[in-house]
């Protein structure tokens, strides 16, 4: 369980749209206090290693902050992982897995700047949710009573005649109703527990989300996130609990991101058809699975595929390549005086106002992500490979301003996209071009040496003019994912989308 506190100050500039899961449908997002965000989302279980579905969500709403921020909003984001939790307890193979999986889960944490605190469960339970009636104790167990929840179902649509939590599990009969849910669980032989009025034990799956978002947001915050899996019975029972506890509770904005699927089918652990962020990362760089996990409406769901992830491996390549390209293109001019800055021609003036208004239209649209680096973007891009080869000609100093000026403004905005996006590497763009032809490489089979040998054996080819032998070498590299660039009388490599399908993970 862990918490992050992040602020930014200033004022609002725009609005901002958001679908909001308890109305079922797009609201105008009007904070509780104006120019201030108080943001809470539920994080994982940590009971095996993160898959694909995980990395959806925090991305999710870690972009949905970024923007808040760039919106200029004050910004109080809480989120959590589970250390403690029926799954936990017994999905794991003795102590030391369990702790392997903390540790990479604390590691992941501590690199987004979280903070690990304490907080206090019991009394949420004893003083606030007991004594007003909403809960009773058995046995060592604590259990809400659904009936005492007037709205019980109220964001889930689901009628508590109907209600279905009962399936999950065998029905505890000692419970007054099949859908009461535990706000601690007495402790069994062996477990990890901690003391309590009502013996020892440890805190229920929903109780504790109720807690951190309490008393760090209090019972009335703006935003409340997670997977659309979380709404029944986790989130519905948060409501309860919350409610039982403060009459006043209330969240006013309920958002909820899409599952990631194989095959159409939802991923997840249980089914055993998913597949772990280590396992992708290994042969994709973490910023093209950004790159994919964006690619679609945060609330619809996302397909996953191989070759998926190599147009998204691609088009961070090319991205970075191009702002690389510039950057030097642009450390090789003369220093430009501050007052010369903003001159500007009008194709970049227009390009900027493009890529300016479709940034905000799509982002304040309910965050729609899912086409933002195409259209405006791409001719930015295209903008910025058009013109940084033409500093190197020579031309009056006054052109020459106007180029550097509409070069750095257009790029300038494009690394502000990328920014809001969490695309914009903190490494360096060559750093991160080398490490995705590292990947590329792997996934092609091959090292640095043999693309080499190859370039070298198809240049001896071409100046005995055995233009089959070079096409060959080509076009073989290109179904390897690797693609050959031929610059006047040298040849690069660079990684590109394989020709076939590469072999599935």
């Amino acid at each position: 369980m862990e918490t992050s506190k992040e602020t930014t100050a200033a004022a609002p500039k725009m609005d901002l749209i958001i679908y909001n899961s308890m109305t079922q449908q797009k609201e105008l997002f009007t904070p509780i206090v104006p120019g201030k965000v108080g943001m809470y989302v539920c994080g994982v279980t940590a009971y095996d290693l993160s898959h694909l579905g995980h990395a959806r969500a925090a991305i999710s709403f870690y972009i949905l902050y970024r923007y808040l921020k760039h919106l200029k909003y004050e910004v109080t984001y809480v989120r959590n992982f589970t250390d403690i939790d029926d799954k936990v307890v017994t999905g794991l193979n003795g102590l030391n897995e369990k702790e392997r999986f903390m540790k990479e889960k604390e590691i992941k944490m501590r690199r987004m700047n979280s903070l690990n605190e304490s907080y206090d469960i019991e009394t949420l339970i004893s003083t606030q949710i007991i004594n007003n009636g909403c809960a009773y104790v058995v046995e060592g167990d604590v259990f809400f009573d659904v009936e005492k929840s007037p709205n019980y179902g109220q964001l889930s649509r689901q009628r508590l005649e109907n209600n279905r939590a009962g399936e999950r599990v065998a029905v505890d009969p000692r419970k007054h109703n099949p859908a009461d849910f535990a706000l601690w669980k007495a402790a069994k032989p062996g477990e990890k527990s901690w003391d309590s009025p009502w013996g020892q034990g440890r805190p229920g799956w929903h109780i504790e989300c109720s807690a951190m978002s309490a008393r760090y947001l209090t019972f009335k915050f703006d935003i409340h996130g997670g997977g659309i899996d979380l709404i029944f019975p986790h989130h519905e029972n948060e409501i309860a609990q919350n409610r039982a506890a403060c009459q006043q509770s209330c969240v006013r904005y309920w958002m909820h991101n899409g599952h990631v699927t194989i095959n159409n089918e939802k991923m997840s652990k249980s089914s055993g058809n998913f597949l772990t962020i280590r396992q992708i990362t290994e042969r994709y760089h973490p910023l093209a699975l950004r790159h994919f996990l964006i690619s679609a409406h945060y609330r619809s769901p996302l397909n996953y595929s191989v070759m998926q992830l190599e147009s998204a491996s691609d088009s961070i390549f090319y991205i970075y390549q191009t702002l690389l390209d510039c950057e030097v293109a642009l450390s090789d001019v003369f220093q430009v005086d501050d007052g010369e800055k903003d001159r500007i021609s009008a194709p970049a003036q227009l390009c900027f106002k493009n890529l300016q208004d479709e940034f905000y239209a799509r982002m304040s649209d309910d965050l729609n992500t899912s086409h933002l680096l195409t259209g405006a973007f791409q001719d930015a891009l295209k903008f910025i490979n058009s013109h940084f080869n033409m500093l190197k000609k020579k031309q009056p100093k006054n052109q020459q301003l106007v180029m550097i000026g509409s070069l750095r403004k257009i790029e300038n905005k494009v690394k502000e996209v990328l920014k809001v996006l969490g695309l914009l590497p903190r490494s360096g763009f060559s750093q991160v071009l080398q490490q995705l032809k590292d990947k590329a490489l792997k996934r092609a089979g091959l090292v640095e040496a043999d693309v080499l040998f190859m370039i070298e054996k198809r240049t001896t080819a071409r100046k005995n003019k055995d233009f089959s032998m070079s096409d060959q070498i080509r076009a073989d590299l290109s179904t390897r994912g690797i693609a050959l660039m031929d610059v006047g009388n040298e040849t690069f490599w660079r990684p590109c989308v394989p020709v076939c399908n590469p072999t599935a993970l």
